[in-house]
C-alpha cells in the first residue's frame, strides 16, 4: 500500500556540536549554542506497508530495494511494489538481523553482484550471504562476544573495501573487517558502545572520510572507528536518547537529487514508540530544501525518526535537525537511498 507523500511547512532548529577525539569510556560533552531557524522542515510520510520492517538496503543493479522484515527477505520495486525474495532464508523475527549489500561497481575482491550480507545469529553465527538468485549460504563466522548489531561494506577503501561488522558487549563494541572470501580480522575489540545502521564515510567528510561511522543510542553520540582501531567523537547529536529513542540509523546523502531517503518502521508493541509497520519516505528536494547537503550523514533517531544531517569539513562538524518522524515510529536498520 502507497501512501501520498506531504510536503512540509515547520519550523527546523539547528544545533551546531564540536567534533574530536574520545576514548572508549569518555562521555560525551555537547556544545549547544542558540537554536538557528530554518525555512523548511521535512516530515517522514508513509510510503509502504511491510510486516515487521527491520532494514533496507541497496538498489540492486536492477535499481530493486532489498528489504528485512518479518524474519524474511523481500524486494522493494521503485513503483512501491514488495514481492517475496529468497524463500529458504529466514531469520528470528524479534532480532535485528540486519543485511548489507555491496555497491554495484564494488571495487577491490568480489562478494558477488547483487548478493546480500545479513547478520546471522544462529549456525554460523556471524553473516550469511543470499545470492541474487535467492540462495543462501554460510559466510563467515563472527567470534567476538555480545551481540552482533551493525554490519556495512566499505565503498571508500581505507578499509580494503571489506565488509564490516559490529558486535556490542556491555560499554564496548568489537569491530571486525571481513574479506570476500570470509576471512575475518578484528579491528578493535575497544570501541564505544553502539548499534544499528552503521555506515562508512565518504571521502569529502572532513577528517573522518573513511571511517566507520556508527551512532550511540543511549548516550546519543555519533563515533568514528579509524582502520587502526582508533575511536573518535564525530558529534552530539542532541536528539533525545536512551534504550530504544536515540540515534539508530545512518546514511551519507548522494551527491545529486532524484531520490527517495527510505527507512524501516517496525510495529513494536508496548514500546513508548510502538511503530507503524511500513517503510518511511523522504525525497532528496524535502532534504534540500530543509538544509540537509551532498555528502551528509542523515542519522535517525529510534523513537519518532527524528532526523539529523551531520555535515563535516576540514575546519569541523555541524549538524542540523532536518526531519521528524510520526511521534510512534520505531526506525531500525539503515537508511537507504532509493533512486527515482
Amino acid at each position: 500500500m502507497v501512501f501520498r507523500r506531504a510536503l512540509a511547512t515547520l519550523v527546523a532548529s539547528i544545533v551546531a556540536v564540536g567534533c574530536g577525539g574520545a576514548g572508549a569510556h569518555m562521555p560525551v560533552v555537547a556544545h549547544t549554542p542558540a537554536a538557528a531557524r530554518s525555512a523548511a522542515f521535512a516530515h517522514w510520510t508513509g510510503y509502504v506497508r511491510a510486516n515487521s520492517p527491520i532494514d533496507v538496503v541497496g538498489p540492486r543493479s536492477d535499481g530493486v530495494m532489498v528489504v528485512a522484515a518479518g524474519g524474511r527477505l523481500r524486494l522493494l520495486s521503485p513503483s512501491g511494489r514488495l514481492r517475496a525474495f529468497a524463500p529458504t532464508y529466514h531469520s528470528n523475527p524479534g532480532l535485528e538481523a540486519y543485511i548489507a549489500l555491496p555497491r554495484a561497481g564494488h571495487r577491490g575482491c568480489s562478494f558477488g553482484g547483487d548478493t546480500v550480507f545479513a547478520i546471522s545469529f544462529g549456525s554460523p553465527r556471524g553473516v550469511v550471504a543470499i545470492s541474487s538468485q535467492g540462495r543462501v549460504r554460510p559466510f563467515a563466522t563472527v567470534r567476538a562476544p555480545g551481540l552482533i548489531d551493525g554490519i556495512a561494506f566499505d565503498e571508500t577503501g581505507r578499509f580494503g573495501y571489506r565488509l564490516l561488522v559490529a558486535t556490542t558487549a556491555g560499554p564496548q563494541t568489537t569491530v571486525d573487517a571481513i574479506d570476500c572470501h570470509g576471512a575475518v580480522r578484528r579491528i578493535t575489540a575497544k570501541a564505544h558502545r553502539v548499534e544499528g545502521g552503521i555506515a562508512v564515510a565518504p571521502a569529502s567528510f572532513g577528517r573522518f572520510a573513511g571511517d566507520l561511522i556508527m551512532p550511540d543510542e543511549l548516550g546519543g553520540g555519533i563515533y568514528a572507528v579509524t582502520p587502526r582501531g582508533g575511536n573518535l567523537l564525530v558529534a552530539h547529536s542532541d536528539l533525545p536518547h536512551g534504550g530504544d529513542t536515540g540515534v539508530e540509523s545512518e546514511e551519507f546523502l548522494p551527491a545529486r537529487g532524484g531520490y527517495d531517503a527510505v527507512l524501516a518502521d517496525r510495529l513494536t508493541p508496548r514500546n513508548p514508540h510502538p511503530g507503524d509497520n511500513v517503510l518511511l519516505a523522504l525525497t532528496s528536494a524535502e532534504l534540500a530544501a530543509a538544509g540537509a547537503r551532498p555528502g551528509d550523514l542523515l542519522v535517525a533517531s529510534e523513537g519518532g525518526a527524528k532526523t539529523d544531517a551531520v555535515h563535516c569539513s576540514a575546519r569541523g562538524c555541524g549538524v542540523r535537525h532536518v526531519a521528524d518522524g510520526p511521534a510512534i515510529a520505531h526506525g531500525e536498520g539503515h537508511i537507504a537511498i532509493m533512486p527515482r
